[in-house]
This record gives structure tokens, C-alpha cells and sequence, in this order.
């Protein structure tokens, strides 16, 4: 099985910084495009950033100039640094990661069970 596991949410004051983790582990061949979704209390879950295998990136137009997402292939990790935090970034936010996994050929979609941000004064 493949497994991704989030880390480094917590509390963070207004235009404040916060770099949160995600590691993929398990049967893992190769693990194709990550990214970080996001979902507030009463809205739906929404993409934040997403970087390919090749190291292309997307991001949401509410997070473009603030958060930064980077890959580490060798640790099967994805990382988000969030600068210039806003109240309005608080959130679960998810990994999400396509993965192919050993002696498959199918690419498989995983998601994470989520971490908390919260920005607050």
C-alpha cells in the first residue's frame, strides 16, 4: 500500500510563515504529479499548488506570490512553504500525490489524511 502522511500544520499569527510536509512511503515506483488541496469549514476542497515529476508548477491565484511548493524525488516528499499567511489561509490542507506503484503499471491517485493551519492572532 502507499501511504502519504502530512506534517508541520499548526498555529500561525497573521503574515507569518509555515512550511508543511508531505511523505509518500510504501510499494512506491515512481510518484508522478503532488500537490496540496485545501478545504475551510462549508467550502470544498480547492487546489493550491501542484508541481509535475518534472518540476512544473501551479498555483491558485489566492496563494501565487505567498507559497512556495518543492519536491525532493530522492524522499518521495513535497513541501509548501507559506509566507505572508492570511486568516483566510486556515484550512485542512491535503496531500495529494499520483503514484505508480512496484510491478504495476497503473497510475493510482493518494491523498492524505490532512493537517490543520491556522492563522490567527
Amino acid at each position: 500500500q502507499v501511504q502519504l502522511v502530512e506534517s508541520g500544520g499548526g498555529l500561525v499569527q497573521p503574515g507569518g510563515s509555515l512550511t508543511i510536509s508531505c511523505a509518500a512511503s510504501g510499494t512506491i515506483f515512481r510518484v508522478g504529479a503532488m500537490g496540496w488541496y485545501r478545504q475551510s469549514p462549508g467550502k470544498q476542497r480547492e487546489l493550491v499548488a501542484q508541481i509535475t515529476s518534472a518540476g512544473s508548477t501551479t498555483y491558485a491565484d489566492f496563494v501565487k506570490g505567498r507559497f512556495t511548493i518543492s519536491r525532493d524525488d530522492a524522499k518521495n516528499t513535497v513541501r509548501l512553504q507559506m509566507d505572508s499567511l492570511k486568516p483566510e489561509d486556515t484550512a485542512v490542507y491535503y496531500c495529494n500525490a499520483d503514484v505508480t506503484r512496484s510491478f504495476e503499471v497503473r497510475v493510482l491517485n493518494y491523498w492524505g489524511k490532512g493537517t490543520l493551519v491556522t492563522v490567527s492572532s
